[in-house]
């Protein structure tokens, strides 16, 4: 989404929507999408049962954990799930967990409130306001700290959030998709992620994607 293209959405002048869309936040919209679109190329007989899995499970509104080193593809796989579930004409929203202290990241994922902290001069929408109806996702969700983490278990066990500084919960209907290259059963066993988070990523499925021999294997 450019710069240009938040100026036409409806707010008021105590609205904001999210302000740092960059390399380390990306939004896709049906009106965007189509000046940037990647397709999975393929001819491996894993990579055919991958995406016949894909076609079995974007339907379903279960959250997806999408695992793997970088540059295996684990953005494409998300975009091709949203591509073909019921939620693709809405909003495609990517944001990198990794890539944004945790108060920023706080802010960017779920809003905050004018007044809410120092430079919070207006209101502000968060992405997962922004991805109401359609597909989040959280690259990188092995860098969240604690804190994040407890919050975000919320927002998926009640399907509502608060923004910084706000006492009124708004709901979100979202379908999750999160990728990570950890080894989350690892970190959750180390005590640095939290058990109950991991389940609720992988309420339904996950799929690893590994790099080796400069080929893309998919293995699930």
């Amino acid at each position: 989404m450019n710069e240009n293209s938040s100026s036409s959405t409806p707010s008021t002048p105590s609205t904001v929507l999210p302000s740092s869309v960059n390399t380390a936040q990306v939004f896709w919209s049906q009106a965007v999408k189509t000046q940037e679109q990647k397709t999975i190329v393929y001819q491996s007989d894993i990579m055919i049962q991958l995406m016949k899995m894909i076609e079995r499970v974007a339907p379903s509104t279960a959250n997806i954990l999408v695992l793997g080193e970088s540059g295996t593809g684990k953005e494409l796989i998300a975009k091709a799930i949203h591509e073909k579930s019921n939620r693709r004409s809405k909003a495609f929203v990517a944001i990198n967990c990794g890539a944004l202290r945790e108060t920023l990241l706080e802010s960017e994922l779920f809003g905050h409130e004018k007044g809410s902290f120092t430079g919070a001069y207006s209101r502000k929408i968060g992405l997962a306001e922004v991805a109401n109806g359609g597909t989040l996702l959280l690259d990188e969700i092995g860098e969240l700290s604690p804190g994040i983490q407890a919050k975000l278990l919320r927002f998926l066990q009640e399907g509502e959030i608060y923004r910084v500084g706000g006492k009124d919960p708004i709901q979100v209907d979202i379908r999750l998709i999160s990728a990570t290259n950890r080894d989350l059963e690892k970190e959750v066993s180390n005590g640095n992620f939290r058990g109950s988070l991991f389940i609720e990523l992988i309420r339904l499925w996950s799929v690893r994607l590994l790099c080796a021999g400069g080929k893309k294997i998919l293995l699930h």
